[in-house]
């Protein structure tokens, strides 16, 4: 049977997931569109691939096994991009994106290391850039792409698919004042010292543009500008700290509690740059790099 690329970053957004509901966000598709979707993917497959709960979706012995060879698929059509790119752009005119702090930390880099690495002869110019300043960069057509947090990029005219979950957490040194808590409000985080970055940080001026005048006194026992710093600090039991969860490597040993708030819910999206015509293969080829790095990362459960 043939195998359609989008269908295949449903399923594995799906897996990820653990839900049909989240995986069909990710592709900006709507619930039955996502449904309809997988079940002609296990009509052509002729076998379950998802089993369905009150809690979520996990996959089936065969949705496994198609979600391992997704990946590899799509791995190796990046790869297949990569090898024709170099054809279609000149080494003097490298690929310029733009981001914000929390996806410089592990997202880009990550995306980075893989498409320089499978396409020598394209250099890529990276910044750093609050979402607002990203859009109106994108929309003058001064940049190729852009990694930018929904709720500040919607309604603004550029082509955008989302990219990952980008949601806030608040962690704590392992075995310490976090233990056995599973979540908690900004405000309980408040009551205890916290290590932040510096104040004119992106995330540190969104976490206070959302919490507006009425922001509860905080103790910062240090300020500091990166975040794996910061998360070294929380580490050693300095303070508390509000991060995106994907800034936590798995083997970084730390309690982690989700932040309450509507506002720690956010995402990631990848925002294409107005350019006359199409986007050139490497910068398609880029942006794949970009979803694979995305999927590769932690990222949070939510219930169907």
């Amino acid at each position: 049977m043939r195998y359609d690329l989008d269908d295949l970053r449903l399923f594995l957004d799906i897996v990820r997931e653990g839900s049909i509901t989240a995986g069909a966000r990710r592709m900006h598709l709507s619930l039955p569109s996502a449904s309809a979707r997988v079940r002609a993917l296990e009509h052509h497959a002729g076998v379950a691939l998802l089993i369905r709960g009150r809690r979520g979706v996990r996959p089936t012995p065969a949705g496994t096994t198609l979600a391992r060879h997704a990946r590899e698929v799509l791995a190796q059509t990046a790869r297949l991009d990569s090898a024709v790119a170099s054809y279609t752009r000149s080494p003097s005119a490298p690929l310029i994106l733009l981001g914000g702090g929390s996806a410089m930390h592990r997202l880009v880099p990550r995306a980075l290391v893989s498409f320089l690495r499978a396409q020598p002869d394209v250099d890529v110019t990276v910044s750093e850039s609050r979402t607002p300043q990203t859009v109106r960069t994108l929309a003058d057509g001064a940049a190729d792409l852009g990694v930018v947090l929904d709720d500040e990029a919607r309604d603004c005219g550029l082509a955008m698919e989302p990219l990952g979950d980008d949601s806030l957490v608040v962690i704590g040194q392992a075995g310490g004042i976090l233990t056995g808590r599973t979540s908690l409000t900004y405000s309980e985080a408040a009551e205890h010292p916290l290590v932040g970055l510096d104040a004119d940080s992106s995330l540190r001026r969104w976490i206070e543009k959302h919490l507006g005048p009425h922001a509860p006194a905080v103790r910062y026992r240090t300020s500091v500008a990166d975040l794996s710093v910061l998360i070294a600090l929380v580490s050693a039991g300095v303070g508390l700290a509000v991060v995106p969860r994907r800034a936590i490597a798995p083997s970084q040993s730390l309690d982690v509690c989700e932040l309450q708030d509507p506002w720690a819910r956010r995402h990631h999206l990848l925002a294409w740059g107005v350019k006359d015509g199409t986007p050139s293969t490497a910068t398609k080829v880029l942006a794949e790099h970009l979803r694979q790095a995305a999927l590769s990362l932690p990222t949070t459960v939510r219930p169907e």
